[in-house]
């Protein structure tokens, strides 16, 4: 079918219908994305802040059992046993798998508003549940299962908050700032993830020197309490946000064409989601039980040595994201994922082969398991968010992008389940050796599967992706409906429901 396929769409003026054609359609979308008035443009600079305050409390939440775990099994040494403390950590996974699987949808077929404002109030609700927690006449269980279901509530909130807030703001910097949209997605999503660890580690510190060793529940609670405050601050913002003119101009709310999407994008979702899968299945357990790693190679340690060594962990990952924000617009995307997965080949074999030699030297192990860290935070770190936010067009973004990280968190809750059999039965230096399998695997999947799109304008993908559904015969409403009575005010903007 040719590419001159009519399209049809209300005219913002009358209302009736205007005919035109798919090709200049195109051209209307590319016009559009960086076509802002002063309010939008506003709009579009505090969507990127916003992202970067949303996804802060992630990286917090995601990070905040690093040290509960610690304090859990020195108050409850028969409780907490290593299946139950499987079970806490692995709640928050399974919760975010759902919420990016849904929440990836609603970001698409409702509205990116939507979205934002419901993982909003799921993180605010499943924290303050996390807070208050308490087992039944005192029973050590009871609490542990309240905090499983706690955990499980926060964890729809977070892994919402990675489609709706990422989508939100690659489109937003798209908008804003084309030419570096790369570097500023990476600080406003992968780096304030990654502070998230410190963050947390540092707050425990504060904490637990406010209240002292002999008031370990006082410290949990009041470290889980400050989970309730961090998605706040973005709460009133999101319920005025404009939905990026990339979304309001090409958003498909009915009769989505899944079978044409999978047909025109399954390599690259075999890429974004396989890759994702490695990643998380082995950095997600590497940080969740980090603490628990730290205190047995530190030998009877304190719990604030034991936090000393895990905040100076977190720190050396840091860099990384600097380097790959760096290298991302000059190598490309898709060759500093494969750096990145590379790094985990060279530590973790490093780290497992010399295991046994190198714990004996508790600065050096701390140092070498940071910089595994760090390069992972480098390569499919920044660089997992950003291909998964730029390979597909705005239609269907949130959805993929929401599908591959839910697949990267099934690899984490498996890492997670996997993790203590695997220390059990194989040894801990097991841990780190399978990483380094993971990054060969995750090298071969980057470069036959993940597309480079460095310097491509989201505009233009959009573009072709319209062409395609019209080449292949799909009528449908195309545009965000609920923007009509914005587009009145601007004639320029005509036509924010159209059928194709």
């Amino acid at each position: 079918m040719s590419v001159e396929k009519d399209i049809n769409s209300v005219d913002a003026k009358t209302g009736d219908l205007r005919k035109v054609t798919a090709k200049a359609h195109e051209g209307e979308i590319k016009v559009a994305a960086h076509d802002l008035n002063r309010r939008e443009s506003l709009s579009a600079y505090f969507t990127i802040l916003a992202a970067g305050f949303g996804l802060i409390s992630d990286g917090y939440q995601n990070n905040l059992m690093t040290m509960s775990n610690v304090i859990f099994k020195e108050l409850y040494p028969n409780d907490y046993t290593s299946t139950v403390s499987t079970r806490v950590s692995n709640s928050l996974l399974v919760g975010a798998v759902l919420g990016q699987i849904f929440v990836g949808l609603i970001c698409d077929r409702v509205g990116r508003k939507v979205a934002l404002v419901s993982t909003t109030l799921l993180i605010v609700i499943g924290a303050i549940l996390g807070t208050a927690a308490h087992g039944a006449h005192g029973s050590a269980q009871g609490l542990f299962w309240f905090l499983t279901i706690a955990r499980g509530i926060t964890g729809v909130g977070v892994g919402g908050e990675y489609p709706a807030s990422s989508t939100s703001a690659s489109e937003a910097a798209n908008e804003t700032a084309q030419a570096n949209r790369g570097p500023v997605f990476i600080m406003v999503t992968n780096f304030v993830l990654s502070f998230g660890g410190p963050l947390a580690v540092s707050v425990f510190l504060i904490v637990l020197s406010a209240a002292g060793d002999n008031h370990l529940e006082t410290v949990w609670r009041v470290c889980f309490g400050i989970g309730i405050l961090l998605p706040l601050t973005v709460f009133f913002f999101r319920l005025r946000m404009l939905s990026s003119k990339l979304y309001r101009k090409g958003a498909i709310k009915r009769r989505v064409p899944y079978g044409l999407v999978f047909k025109r994008y399954w390599r690259e979702l075999i890429g974004t989601c396989g890759a994702w899968f490695l990643y998380d299945f082995v950095t997600f357990p590497n940080g969740v039980f980090s603490g628990t790693i730290i205190s047995s190679v530190i030998h009877n340690g304190s719990i604030k040595a034991t936090a000393e060594w895990q905040l100076l962990l977190g720190i050396i990952a840091l860099p990384g994201v600097f380097v790959g924000a760096y290298l991302c617009n000059r190598l490309g995307r898709r060759n500093t994922m494969m750096l990145g997965f590379s790094g985990y080949l060279l530590f973790g074999l490093i780290i497992g082969l010399a295991y046994n030699k190198i714990t004996k030297i508790i600065p050096l192990f701390v140092i070498f398991y940071g910089l595994m860290q760090s390069v992972g935070n480098m390569g499919p770190g920044d660089m997992l968010g950003l291909t998964s936010s730029e390979s597909y067009a705005t239609p269907i973004r949130g959805t993929c992008y929401g599908l591959s990280a839910a697949i990267g968190k099934t690899g984490a809750a498996v890492g997670t389940q996997a993790f203590t059999p695997i220390q059990n039965n194989l040894g801990k230096q097991w841990t780190f050796i399978i990483a380094a399998i993971c990054g060969v695997t995750g090298v071969l999947i980057t470069y036959f599967c993940v597309p480079d799109m460095t310097g491509v304008d989201l505009a233009d993908e959009d573009a072709k992706f319209m062409k395609y559904l019209a080449d292949n015969g799909w009528e449908g409403e195309v545009g965000e409906d609920s923007e009509k009575a914005f587009a009145d005010h601007h004639a320029a903007e005509a036509g924010s429901t159209e059928r194709l």
